[in-house]
C-alpha cells in the first residue's frame, strides 16, 4: 500500500509485449475479477483524501518546512530518524509550536512517507511532492500511518515486549469486527473479543509447559489453561492500542466504547480486500518459491503479472519476500532478473534497503539504479539517464539475452533500436568491450535472428572476436 503504482518505462526489458504476454485464447477464457467496491456509506475517494489532509496537516506543515528550511547534505537527524535537538528548536522557532508538538508532527510525517530518512539526513518523500494533486498518493500516505499505528503512539513501559506483539497480532481482528459492527462497540466487548484471538496465537505457537516428565507416563504434564487474569493483563494494552489508532484517525474512543471512523473503515476494508487477493492467487502461484513464481508470471500480461505479485507478496512478510526477489535475481536467467525488479517496483519502499545493498554487484546495478530512480519519483521515461553509457550496454546485453532465451526471433531484431549506440558498428564495439557472459550467446542469436546479410556477418564476427580474445 505505500508503494507507487508502476508504470512502463523507456527501457523495454521483458515488460510489454510478447515476451510476458501469454496465448489470447487463454486470456480470453479466464473473467476478470471485477473491481470490489468499498460498503456502502464509504465515503468517495476525494472525500476521504479530504479527510486524510485534514488528519495530516501538522505532519504536512513540519515535512514542508524541512524541505524548504534545510538544505541538502545537512544533518538533520540524530541517526534514529528523529530531530535533531537543534533542528527540532529551529523548527518549533520558525513554525511557532512547541519542540514536542514539532518532534510529534516529524514522526507522523516519517511514517506517512512525506520525509526519508537516510542516516543523520532527511529528504522529502515523494508524496510530499503528490500532497496537493495526488488524492491516492495521499490515501497510501495516510494507509502507511495506519499500518504503523503501534509506532504512533509511546507502549506502555511496564508491560513485557512479548505481550505488546500479541496484542499487535491481535488488533486486526478486533478492527475487523469494529468494521462490520459499523457502529460503535463497548470496550468491554473489545476485551473479551482480544483475550481469545491472543489465547489462539499462543495456542498457535503451541506454547506448552516444559516441566519434568510425570512417572508414570513420561509425558509431560498438560498446558495449563488460561489464567482468569488474563483479560485484566490485557485491558491497558487493548486501552494503549484503542489510543494509538485514535491518534492516527482510525477510531474515537471514549466513554467506554469504541468507532471506526471513515478513514478507518475504509483502512480495513482495504486490508480485508488485500487477504481476499491474497486468498484468491490469480494464476496460482502463490505458495511457489521466488524463482517458481517469477517464471510462472512470465507467460502472464503485464497488469496480470502485478496481480499475481500482489497476491504473492501479501502472504510472506515483506523482508523475507524481497529477499527472496533478490535471490532470484542474482540467478542466471536474465528475465527472471528483470521479472524480479518488476516485482520489486510493487514493494515499494520497504525495499529500498535491499536494492541499494546490491548497487555493487555488477549483474545487479543497472536494475538497482532504475529501480532507486523511479523510486526518487524520477519519470520512468527518464529513468535511463542515471545509467553511465557501459551500464546502459551492459543492461542491453542482459536484455537481449533474456529474449534470445524466451522470446521470438522478431524480438531480438526489434531490441536493436533500444541500444543507445546511434550505430551497429559502435552497438557491436562496446558490447564487446562490456564484458557480459552471455555476449556471444546474444551476439550469434541476433545474426542468425536479423535478416539483413551484411549485418548478420559483421554480428557473427564479432561473435567470433569476442570468443576468441580479439
Amino acid at each position: 500500500m505505500t508503494s507507487r503504482i508502476p508504470r512502463d518505462s523507456r527501457l523495454r526489458l521483458v515488460r510489454p509485449r510478447p515476451l510476458a504476454a501469454a496465448p489470447r485464447a487463454v486470456n480470453q477464457r479466464r473473467p476478470r475479477r471485477p473491481a470490489p467496491r468499498p460498503p456502502e456509506g464509504t465515503p468517495a475517494p476525494a472525500e476521504l483524501a479530504r479527510m486524510a489532509r485534514t488528519g495530516l496537516a501538522g505532519a504536512v506543515r513540519v515535512a514542508r518546512w524541512a524541505d524548504t528550511a534545510l538544505g541538502p547534505g545537512r544533518d538533520s537527524a540524530d541517526g534514529k530518524a528523529t530531530l535533531s535537538d537543534t533542528t527540532a528548536e529551529r523548527a518549533a522557532a520558525d513554525l511557532g509550536l512547541p519542540t514536542a508538538q514539532v518532534r510529534s508532527d516529524w514522526d507522523i510525517a516519517r511514517l506517512a512517507g512525506l520525509v526519508e530518512v537516510h542516516g543523520g539526513s532527511a529528504r522529502p518523500g515523494w508524496r510530499l511532492r503528490a500532497w496537493d494533486r495526488d488524492d491516492s498518493a495521499v490515501l497510501r500516505g495516510w494507509v502507511a500511518l495506519f499500518d504503523a499505528w503501534s509506532l504512533a503512539y509511546p507502549e506502555p513501559a511496564d508491560h513485557e515486549p512479548a505481550a505488546v506483539a500479541e496484542v499487535v497480532s491481535a488488533m486486526p481482528q478486533v478492527l475487523s469486527f469494529l468494521q462490520l459492527s459499523a457502529g460503535p462497540v463497548p470496550v468491554e466487548q473489545l476485551l473479551d473479543l482480544l483475550q481469545q484471538r491472543v489465547t489462539e496465537l499462543r495456542t498457535e505457537r503451541c506454547e506448552v509447559s516444559y516441566g519434568p516428565r510425570t512417572e508414570e507416563t513420561g509425558t509431560r504434564p498438560r498446558p495449563a489453561e488460561p489464567a482468569p487474569a488474563v483479560g485484566t493483563r490485557l485491558a491497558p494494552l487493548l486501552d494503549w492500542a484503542l489510543r494509538a489508532l485514535a491518534s492516527v484517525g482510525a477510531l474515537t474512543y471514549g466513554a467506554g466504547q469504541a468507532t471506526l471512523t471513515p478513514l478507518g473503515s475504509w483502512a480495513v476494508w482495504v486490508k480485508l480486500e488485500q487477504i481476499c487477493v491474497a486468498a484468491q492467487s490469480p494464476a496460482g502461484n502463490i505458495e511457489q518459491s521466488a524463482e517458481d513464481m517469477l517464471r510462472g508470471c512470465a507467460q502472464l500480461r503485464p497488469n496480470a503479472a502485478r496481480a499475481e505479485y500482489r497476491a504473492w507478496l501479501a502472504a510472506r512478510p515483506v523482508g523475507s519476500a524481497v529477499g527472496e526477489l533478490v535471490d532470484a535475481a542474482r540467478g542466471d536467467d536474465a528475465l527472471l532478473r528483470g521479472l524480479a525488479f518488476e516485482a520489486l517496483r510493487v514493494v515499494g519502499a520497504p525495499a529500498e534497503p535491499d536494492v541499494r545493498a546490491v548497487v555493487d554487484e555488477p549483474a545487479l546495478r543497472p536494475y538497482a539504479l532504475l529501480w532507486l530512480a523511479e523510486h526518487d519519483g524520477v519519470d520512468p521515461e527518464d529513468a535511463h539517464e542515471v545509467l553511465t553509457r557501459e551500464e546502459a550496454t551492459w543492461l542491453w546485453v542482459d536484455t537481449a539475452a533474456a529474449v534470445a532465451d524466451h522470446g521470438e526471433a522478431p524480438m531480438l531484431v526489434r531490441h536493436l533500436e533500444s541500444a543507445v549506440q546511434p550505430t551497429v558498428p559502435a552497438l557491436l564495439e562496446e558490447v564487446r568491450a562490456v564484458g557480459h557472459p552471455r555476449t556471444v550467446q546474444v551476439l550469434v542469436a541476433l545474426a542468425a535472428a536479423h535478416p539483413d546479410p551484411a549485418l548478420a556477418k559483421a554480428v557473427r564476427r564479432a561473435a567470433f572476436q569476442v570468443h576468441t580474445g580479439g
